[in-house]
């Protein structure tokens, strides 16, 4: 026999109640069959089967930066579906955030939320906002199952699915692409971007498989200026694969077993690159004053060269190539997690093998996907480098 005492019994009421409001809040589904019926199962990049209702009207952003890609599929209104966001966007990228501010004032609007991985998600915020559907991030997936926010999630009939750039984007980005696409309704405005992506990484990985080029070393400084730890950097995978694409040669691919990883100075030193890559933004929200280099949309190139030299007096770059030729250069760290990759692969190939691609604007590549697909005009300042592109390393 099972004795409940008062202060489990009044948990008990406490937590029935908590569960009754949420329901209340829930898409009525007075008729299980044909709302069953009207759901469109998807796969997600779990490859999850998802049910969802399309087009999807209303959307929960698991990351704001998923708006890179909103935008070019919901060009005319790249808010209108969004009722929630994380915040990341205004903290990581504030300049790209007032960019369509100032075009869509009511951006300011759209509730924001802390992360999953930090435990700062106010579900009961997201349900309020009747979600067609929650776009999370890949790497969500452990604290979403910890807290168990999908099954809680899937009783009130809200479907969540998972998203990737950040990860493995060179095999995920296109899957992304074409799952916003179906969810939105947008599936040949979607190809017609893949097409246009795959078209400018092929500028690149053409002349790069024609020519065969010797390949410089390359050590990329991940989020430089965020913190001060040297030296945190890519494995095979995103920047470290960019810097495949284009010529170079990832003096950590062999180091860093995954995506992300650190070296320590020793190993950058003895690895003597003959390049270093910063990436990096406008990263005051985190560190005021810091010595993150503020490239993105227009950034001011004078100020960002003087303090990308900060980086040639970092110990962990005594007396390496790079430092001899001045090769050091530093990009939008965005670019890492989003579907414009192409123009990094371009900056990279240009820093590296300025003979082969003289006539290659990754600029004007920026500029025609912004005249093509996006809301916002496009403004320069993505990237900034200390070496005349006429010294060889």
């Amino acid at each position: 026999m099972v004795i409940f005492d008062r202060r489990s019994l009044a948990l008990a009421a406490l937590l029935l109640a908590g569960l009754l409001s949420l329901l209340t809040l829930a898409p009525s589904n007075a008729n299980a069959t044909e709302v069953d019926t009207a759901r469109t199962e998807v796969t997600d990049l779990l490859g999850r089967k998802v049910k969802v209702h399309l087009p999807v009207r209303r959307v929960i952003l698991g990351e704001g930066r998923q708006l890179y890609l909103v935008a070019a599929l919901d060009t005319q209104n790249p808010i209108e579906r969004i009722v929630g966001w994380r915040k990341d966007l205004i903290q990581s990228d504030p300049d790209t955030y007032n960019a369509y501010r100032r075009k869509f004032p009511g951006i300011a609007k759209i509730p924001t939320f802390g992360g999953f991985e930090d435990g700062t998600f106010d579900i009961e915020q997201a349900i309020s906002q009747r979600p067609d559907v929650i776009v999370l991030n890949i790497e969500a997936q452990h604290a979403t199952e910890d807290a168990r926010y999908i099954e809680k999630l899937d009783a009130l009939g809200i479907p969540v699915v998972y998203v990737d750039f950040r990860n493995n984007p060179m095999q995920n980005t296109e899957p992304t692409m074409r799952l916003f696409g179906k969810l939105f309704g947008k599936e040949q405005r979607a190809e017609a971007f893949i097409d246009f992506r795959n078209q400018q990484i092929h500028r690149v990985t053409d002349v790069i498989e024609k020519q065969h080029p010797q390949r410089p070393s390359v050590f990329i400084e991940r989020i430089g200026g965020y913190t001060d730890d040297c030296c945190l950097s890519f494995g095979n995978e995103n920047f470290g694969l960019f810097v495949d694409m284009a010529g170079g040669n990832n003096i950590a691919r062999r180091i860093i077993p995954t995506t992300f990883g650190q070296l320590n100075p020793e190993q950058v030193i003895v690895a003597n690159p003959a390049h270093v890559v910063i990436t990096t933004a406008n990263w005051e929200a985190f560190a005021p004053g810091g010595h993150w280099v503020g490239v993105g949309p227009g950034a001011n190139m004078t100020e960002a060269r003087k303090k990308l030299a900060w980086y040639t007096r970092r110990p962990a770059y005594a007396g390496i190539k790079a430092q001899e030729t001045q090769a050091f250069h530093a990009i939008w760290h965005q670019f890492y997690n989003s579907p414009y990759q192409f123009v990094a692969i371009q900056q990279l190939a240009k820093w590296f093998h300025p003979e082969l691609f003289a006539d290659l604007d990754p600029d004007a590549s920026f500029r025609e996907l912004h005249e093509r697909f996006l809301p916002v005009p496009y403004e320069p300042g993505y990237f900034v480098s200390l070496r005349n592109p006429e010294v060889k390393p």
